[in-house]
């Protein structure tokens, strides 16, 4: 895990990347680069460049924001988060902490995994 102080953060992030990564933040619905983006390749941690998601598990779930239906294996940590009055699974990069979003499952999107890993677009670059 990555042990990066805020200010460190701070220079190397935008001030949204920050927001979203650092200060556990959602970008707005249907606004991220990512939502209807469908090229192949791998999609990284926006923070410490760390392989999240290949292209092929990705979908459209009409929630606007990326989903992806699995990631690759060990790229990401599990918390629950029961913030706002809700019950999710908040989704973080292995490698450096960084918050992605949250995971659902059994909302029957007729994925292989039966989950919609629903991430911020500020915290994913992708790469062909």
């Amino acid at each position: 895990m990555s042990t990066k102080t805020e200010q460190e953060w701070r220079a190397i992030l935008t001030p949204e990347q920050f927001r979203v990564l650092r200060q556990k933040g959602t970008e707005r619905p249907g606004t991220g680069e990512y939502n209807k983006f469908y090229d192949k390749g791998t999609y990284h941690c926006a923070g410490c460049d760390a392989p999240l998601y290949v292209s092929d598990t990705k979908f459209d779930s009409g929630c606007g924001w990326p989903a992806f239906f699995d990631a690759i294996p060990g790229a990401l940590v599990r918390h629950e988060d029961n913030s706002f009055g809700m019950q999710r699974i908040e989704i973080c990069c292995a490698n450096c902490g960084g918050h992605l979003g949250h995971l659902f499952k059994g909302e029957g999107f007729g994925t292989p995994t039966d989950e919609r890993h629903c991430v911020n677009s500020i915290s994913l670059k992708f790469k062909e």
